[in-house]
């Protein structure tokens, strides 16, 4: 997901409509449904496997581009191809209506890709989100070393929204996480939840970035709040404008911060006959290579 300016907007949105669909989704910070939607579309860009592009246009402070579309309420989303408009719909559709709307018109890459390469059948308590925390706690009862397993326990709860549940069974491992990358990557999704929870409008930061670009707290605390929500790709693009201005801000902060969320949402690797290499999540592949060029720029 990209946040799309007038600055950008004929690179990212007309340019990449030549070669996939674009969805673009006209938003406002103040817009509950907006809110609504915003996550499901995120989750789909990624389901799609590269299927479509997704970018957000704030239509509070790109008016000249809300108008050029003809928007009259948020959310709007409209699908580009070839630089056209080619369908659109309003308001925060369920995911089902999202999906059947998608589907008219985007060929979903990881489909293409199973028929390809058959993947083994997967573990059935894994479609079963309480059955997996129940097995992760058995996991980790019985071996209480077993990061990983205590990695992917803590990670569930806090999916779940069982936060003081996620704290209780991070506490064993928290002295860990200047050594362990994935435990680091837990500590900074608490500290997320903890900072959301205190800064309850994140307006705030919006209009602190309005004022200033380069107010690289006010964008990190925006990073933390889109944490807090699961709002995994909007978190780590606000650290990218960080990163472009300034690569070691606060101590290399925001870098840290990017590279945490991406052990977060990297998930296990597919089971796949023997002899083949398991395909790299395509969200997770496609930012680690925005952060290298970054970086290395």
């Amino acid at each position: 997901m990209i946040d799309v300016t007038i600055a950008n907007f004929e690179q990212e949105v007309i340019a990449a409509s030549m070669s996939q669909p674009v969805l673009v989704d006209f938003w406002a910070p103040w817009c509950g449904p907006c809110k609504a939607l915003g996550p499901i579309l995120e989750k789909l860009e990624t389901a799609y496997g590269g299927g479509f592009k997704l970018v957000k246009i704030n239509s509070d402070e790109e008016q000249q581009l809300a108008g050029a579309f003809g928007i009259r309420s948020i959310p709007t989303v409209i699908l580009l191809k070839n630089g056209q408009p080619v369908d659109g719909f309003m308001g925060a559709l369920p995911e089902g209506q999202v999906r059947e709307f998608l589907d008219k018109h985007v060929q979903a890459l990881a489909e293409e890709e199973a028929d390809e390469e058959p993947l083994l059948e997967e573990d059935p308590a894994a479609a079963d989100p309480q059955a997996q925390l129940e097995r992760l706690q058995h996991a980790v009862a019985t071996d209480p070393g077993n990061d990983d397993a205590r990695f992917d326990y803590v990670k569930a709860l806090l999916a779940a929204g069982r936060e003081a549940d996620a704290r209780r069974a991070f506490e064993p491992v928290a002295n860990k996480a200047s050594v362990s990358r994935r435990i680091d990557a837990l500590a900074r999704w608490l500290d997320a939840v903890s900072f959301a929870r205190s800064h309850p409008n994140p307006a705030d930061e919006d209009a602190k970035i309005a004022a200033n670009r380069r107010d690289f707290q006010a964008r990190y605390d925006r990073s933390r709040l889109l944490m807090a929500e699961g709002r995994w790709t909007a978190a780590m693009d606000e650290l990218l404008e960080i990163l472009m201005r300034d690569k070691a801000w606060n101590e290399d902060l925001a870098r840290k911060t990017y590279i945490a969320i991406l052990e977060i949402i990297e998930p296990p690797k597919p089971k796949v006959a023997e002899g083949q290499i398991p395909p790299d999540d395509p969200t997770v592949a496609a930012y680690r290579r925005r952060l290298s060029s970054v970086v290395l720029s």
